[in-house]
């Protein structure tokens, strides 16, 4: 086990090639972060219009749910450095022309959403892919340093470029800030041309969908990997408060744009804390009952977030009511800040974790397809927690959705997995599907 809470960066000594491909990754995911702000802004300046902007994720979607599923296949069926590389060059050309678009002053709502939904799809290829390479540079005892160290470049990734898309588009332009993620994703390629050769271990007769069935059929007969699959679709559908963000910003905390970016940073910022401090959890070997914790715990702080909320509502802080009392309104925002920051730390632990099982415990002609399917999981959940808190605080409670939700999330967590036995004894030293 690590001596030190700090982060293990063993991972980056150990194989030179998963250093180039995590740094590579890490400078790219700035750009690909301020892209996806940039987008919104340029859409709503060209439209003046917020439900244009959010047809962006609507229209990306099953772009992304289709390349999940078969770019997973592909990159069980071909050298998974190739198909990498390829993946990289699509959507590397799909920015640059969203680029070049708007420095010929040519750009549309509609290229902008052709542009982003190819991105999104190729960028879910690559990102299957190199999941699936990860196994193949590194030996199986480091998995969980390497899923802690993808949380220090994703966290690093939602920090930094949101923050510098908005002072870039501010300052020079659209143009200028796409240009900018274009020269920054040549980072990605240098990490993947520099990659050894990665044939497929084991041949398949399947056809592409063929293969994507057999996949399908891999999650019926491997229970861990279902039950891993199912404890984070329960934490996404009741613990995803953010489309709350806005009006309990507005409404009961007293605050504006810059409030609604506070409580989307402090969850940001949690997970990067929740990295950061890994090194000696990584080295626990029961992951199944690790998740579980982990999980438990985000629904606490998401609960919790939701009583901040409750709170204020009845009168706590003198904040819901429109009080001019600044101090008040700070340990607010503050309380309800930290909740967040818990829930984002604890939602990196456990996917720590649920990387790692994914990763160790899938069979290597399973894993590109597994890893996709998983991306399809990650993108589709927390659109049903959208439903779910849009639904329920419909009935005027802004606070009544996190709190439900979050006690939902303990509960359900709990029951499934005392009911999944091979879950609870997962063992690292020893991983099954």
């Amino acid at each position: 086990m690590p001596s030190s809470h700090l982060i293990d960066i063993t991972p980056l000594r150990k194989s030179p090639a998963y250093a180039r491909l995590w740094a590579g990754q890490a400078v790219a995911g700035i750009g690909g972060q301020m892209t996806i702000v940039t987008v919104g802004l340029h859409i709503y300046d060209l439209t003046q219009s917020t439900l244009m902007v959010s047809f962006v994720g609507v229209i990306a979607l099953l772009p992304t749910i289709l390349a999940g599923l078969y770019g997973g296949a592909l990159a069980d069926a071909f050298d998974r450095r190739t198909v990498a590389l390829v993946a990289a060059v699509v959507s590397w050309l799909a920015t640059g022309t969203i680029a070049t678009l708007a420095w010929l002053g040519l750009e549309t709502v509609g290229s902008l959403y052709a542009l982003t939904a190819i991105t999104a799809a190729s960028s879910t290829v690559l990102g299957a892919t190199l999941q699936a390479i990860t196994p193949r540079l590194l030996p199986r005892e480091l998995l969980p340093a390497a899923a802690a160290l993808g949380g220090i470049s994703g966290g690093i990734s939602v920090t930094i470029g949101p923050a510098v898309a908005g002072v870039l588009v501010a300052l020079t332009g659209f143009a200028w800030t796409y240009s900018i993620d274009v020269v920054l994703f040549l980072a990605t390629f240098a990490g993947i041309l520099l990659l050894p050769r990665l044939p497929p271990e084991h041949l398949s007769t399947h056809t592409r969908f063929g293969a994507i069935a057999d996949g399908l059929r891999f999650i019926k007969d491997a229970p861990n990997i279902r039950m891993n699959f199912l404890v984070d679709i329960v934490a996404m559908v009741f613990g995803q408060p953010r489309v709350l963000f806005p009006a309990a910003g507005a409404l009961l905390l007293g605050g504006d744009a810059i409030t609604v970016g506070v409580l989307t940073a402090a969850f940001a910022i949690g997970a990067l804390l929740g990295s950061t401090f890994s090194g000696r959890l990584t080295g626990l070997r029961m992951h199944g009952i690790a998740i579980r914790n982990a999980i438990r715990v985000y629904g606490v702080f998401i609960a919790a977030f939701g009583v901040v909320l409750a709170v204020v509502s009845f009168g706590g802080f003198s904040v819901a009511s429109g009080s001019t009392d600044e101090v008040a309104r700070f340990v607010a925002i503050g309380f309800a800040a930290l909740m967040l920051a818990g829930a984002g730390a604890s939602d990196e632990i456990s996917a720590i974790f649920r990387s790692t099982m994914l990763q160790a415990a899938v069979p290597d002609h399973y894993r590109g397809r597994i890893q996709g399917l998983f991306i399809v999981v990650v993108s589709g959940g927390p659109r049903i927690g959208d439903l779910y808190v849009g639904t329920l605080s419909l009935i005027g409670l802004l606070w009544l959705p996190p709190f439900v939700g979050g006690i939902i999330i303990v509960l359900l967590v709990s029951v499934l997995v005392a009911r999944a036995r091979t879950f609870k004894d997962y063992d690292a030293l020893h991983p099954v599907p």
